[in-house]
């Protein structure tokens, strides 16, 4: 049986931010995509692009995670904004690029990000979330946030979900890695790290263990050397007549 959402109060220094335009505005920003104000074929693709860069983000933009079906009922105008946003984030690619590799607090975080256009506001809200995917399910948390009224407040059915509150000192949801430390330890992704007088590598299991770069191409270079050195040795035998 799903549990209901947990009580939590916004303590966080975001939830103060002013946030950028609402669903029934009349703004013009250019940062606000809207399908009432998509008169043209151009526009609709912006719109899209727009909805992709979001749930996505730009890293994650590539042919191969398109869902052309998705797109083609929204160009069509069958299906609604909302409705394209919550097909985008049940999608099979979504699911492995970004549920995947994350545990349940990270995914909160990120979904509130995507979804919401805001950070979670406090652990608590990250723990009452965090109930919410382990209940429901990843499809459920999605309708939950989807059908909230915080969503429909702020960008209602025609609105593409953008970042609502940034305070200066932040950067922009968009360079949020997709995957945690932990996956990324986990994976062995490469990565360099200085260590006093030394670069060390990490490198993907199971050659998961520090690697002194520094060594390693001092060994490559003498085997370079001693080949070159074999390769000039025979070339001057064979010219002077000493080798067959």
């Amino acid at each position: 049986m799903a549990l209901p959402l947990l009580d939590y109060k916004p303590t966080a220094q975001n939830q103060r931010v002013h946030s950028f335009g609402t669903a029934d505005s009349n703004d013009d920003s250019p940062y606000i995509y809207r399908l009432e104000t998509a008169n043209s074929s151009s526009e609709i693709d912006q719109l899209i692009w727009a909805a992709y860069r979001q749930l996505f983000n730009e890293q994650e933009i590539l042919k191969f995670n398109r869902q052309i079906g998705l797109e083609t009922q929204l160009k069509n105008r069958s299906i609604t904004v909302k409705d394209f946003i919550r097909g985008l984030a049940k999608s099979a690619r979504f699911y492995q690029l970004v549920v995947t590799p994350n545990n349940n607090y990270r995914l909160v975080e990120m979904s509130l990000k995507r979804l919401l256009g805001r950070a979670p506001y406090n652990r608590q809200e990250e723990i009452a979330w965090s109930i919410q995917i382990a209940t429901k399910g990843w499809s459920g948390f999605v309708d939950a946030l989807i059908d909230s009224a915080e969503y429909q407040e702020n960008f209602g059915d025609y609105t593409v979900p953008y970042q609502r509150k940034r305070m200066t000192t932040d950067r922009p949801f968009s360079f949020t890695p997709r995957y945690g430390a932990d996956y990324r330890d986990r994976a062995g992704i490469i990565r360099k790290k200085w260590y006093g007088t030394q670069w060390y590598g990490f490198l993907p299991q199971p050659f998961g263990q520090k690697v002194d770069l520094a060594a390693l191409s001092a060994v490559l270079l003498a085997i370079t050397a001693g080949v070159a050195f074999l390769v000039v040795l025979n070339w001057f035998g064979i010219n002077s007549g000493y080798l067959p």
